[in-house]
């Protein structure tokens, strides 16, 4: 089956960015049909939007058409059409949450430009933004064998909308289809140490300290609530205005208060777990850390014939082979400004070589005349394009129900002067004996009627002798003379004689 077709065989819709040069637009057009897609010169309801990354125009499209009324309406690079080429596949834009671009940053610790450039047109290939920075980025992208990466998880851990990821995590989900975050596991917080109470603790210091247990430990059963680290915790957020209490104690005597007074102290909790029903092993609860990343299999290096070994011709980043990013490798984007400019971060070495904008993809908000900033209905109301309706797609028959539109042939092509009767079709020949179909032949064969042929048909009995006496008689007919072609016949000769007039009789008068 095409790429570009469903299961039900419809062709996938694509519009395409206007202002992108016309050659790239044949070449685009040529490779959507040849994979069974279709051009729309309206922009679809369920398709796919066809953009220049880091044009004003795309921005332009994005905020006129990008509704959460159409959540099968996706917007990807021009080259992501090739892209799918490569790979055979129709590729699944699974970076995308709550009909917005997962935003993604491409950490400078991924030294080689080449894994950098490919991670990032994969990712906008599958919906995603990888133009963000560290801060406002929901997902980052690091290399796992570095300092920073591990520097990144501890410094990223508690918040629960940021993941810190291995490079490796884009390939993974395109792969499987969904966006899958590395998953925590729990680790035994360790054991006891004693302690002693130096200031008298409040009901405001127990009401703190309870909140804090149920919101790393929710569920006693997992072990930890007594052991050092839990409280260590709680002390290093004293810089943090909302934990200003903290410093009331040191970490030991947090630990002892809970330690002599547990059983009531877990009464407080679990009404706290009940009121916010916290699940087990939610991002940020104490003691469940970040599942450790995959190791690659080591491979034994090939000697050459010299007994050295041979060594890789591309540099990967930090010990790892290129393998991940062999061919099919996504399309490289086209060399506009923009297009990958913030991969690396503003502080990247490569920037200044390889990333020479620091425009971001998906922040070039379209202005109107007035120098203002558009918002959704404004750039609505003005846009150029038009959006294709329910009647405009292809329908199909159901059941009993009448044929589409489309499919009822016009009055006049049906009853038109030049239609011939089909004789021969299926509908008519159907039903007929081989013997009636027989004398139907015949008679058409020699331009006799049916009515005769089938009169001489019922004295002999016999197609071939019929067939043989209606061909003598076309023959014998062929070969008549036409009265134009025989000489005219001439007159009869007029007689010269003169001929006698009879003499009047004389009539006598009666008396």
């Amino acid at each position: 089956m095409p790429i570009f077709q469903d299961a039900n065989g419809m062709a996938v819709k694509f519009f395409i960015q206007k202002d992108i040069p016309q050659k790239t637009q044949a070449e685009v057009c040529e490779t959507i049909s040849a994979l069974g897609g279709r051009v729309e010169p309206k922009v679809p309801r369920a398709g796919y939007v066809l953009v220049q990354p880091g044009t004003a125009e795309e921005e332009r499209l994005r905020l006129c058409w990008s509704t959460a009324d159409r959540p099968e309406r996706y917007f990807v690079p021009y080259t992501y059409v090739e892209a799918c080429k490569i790979t055979g596949m129709l590729l699944k834009q699974i970076f995308i949450q709550d009909g917005q671009p997962i935003r993604m940053h491409i950490d400078s610790s991924i030294a080689n430009v080449n894994v950098r450039a490919a991670l990032a047109t994969r990712i906008m290939h599958s919906g995603g933004d990888p133009t963000a920075s560290a801060q406002s980025a929901r997902v980052i992208l690091a290399d796992p064998n570095t300092e920073i990466f591990q520097h990144l998880v501890k410094t990223y851990q508690g918040e629960p909308d940021k993941y810190v990821e291995s490079y490796l995590w884009v390939k993974k989900c395109i792969e499987k289809g969904q966006v899958i975050y590395t998953p925590v596991v729990y680790k035994n917080p360790g054991g006891r140490r004693p302690g002693e109470e130096r200031t008298q603790f409040t009901e405001r210091d127990e009401e703190n300290l309870c909140s804090w247990i149920a919101a790393k430990i929710p569920y006693k059963e997992t072990g930890g609530r007594t052991g050092n680290r839990l409280y260590q915790q709680l002390c290093e957020m004293a810089n943090d205005p909302e934990y200003a209490w903290v410093t009331r104690h040191t970490w030991q005597s947090w630990r002892e208060r809970y330690k002599k007074n547990a059983t009531r102290l877990d009464a407080k909790i679990a009404e706290i777990v009940d009121q916010k029903k916290p699940a087990h092993g939610e991002k940020g609860q104490y003691g469940y850390v970040r599942k450790p990343e995959e190791r690659p299999k080591r491979v034994r290096k090939k000697r050459n014939a010299n007994g050295a070994e041979a060594a890789s011709p591309i540099a990967g980043p930090s010990m790892h082979s290129m393998d991940t990013y062999s061919v099919p490798m996504p399309v490289p984007l086209p060399a506009l400004s923009g297009v990958i400019g913030q991969v690396g971060g503003p502080d990247d070495a490569f920037n200044s070589v390889v990333y020479p904008s620091a425009a971001s993809v998906f922040q070039h908000m379209p202005v109107s005349a007035t120098g203002q900033h558009m918002d959704a209905a404004t750039a609505r109301s003005q846009a150029r394009e038009e959006e294709m309706e329910d009647d405009e797609e292809w329908q199909i028959r159901e059941g009993d129900a009448p044929p589409p539109v489309w499919a009822k042939r016009k009055l006049d092509e049906e009853e038109g002067p030049n239609k011939r009767s089909r004789l021969n079709s299926p509908e008519i020949a159907a039903g007929l004996h081989p013997i009636d179909q027989a004398v139907q032949d015949i008679a058409r064969e020699f331009r006799f009627t049916t009515e005769e042929v089938q009169e001489y048909y019922d004295k002999c009995g016999d197609p071939e002798r019929t067939r043989n006496r209606f061909k003598k008689m076309r023959d014998v007919l062929n070969a008549l003379k036409d009265d134009e072609d025989e000489p005219a016949s001439a007159p009869p000769a007029t007689s010269t004689t003169p001929v006698p007039v009879p003499t009047p009789v004389p009539v006598s008068p009666i008396a």
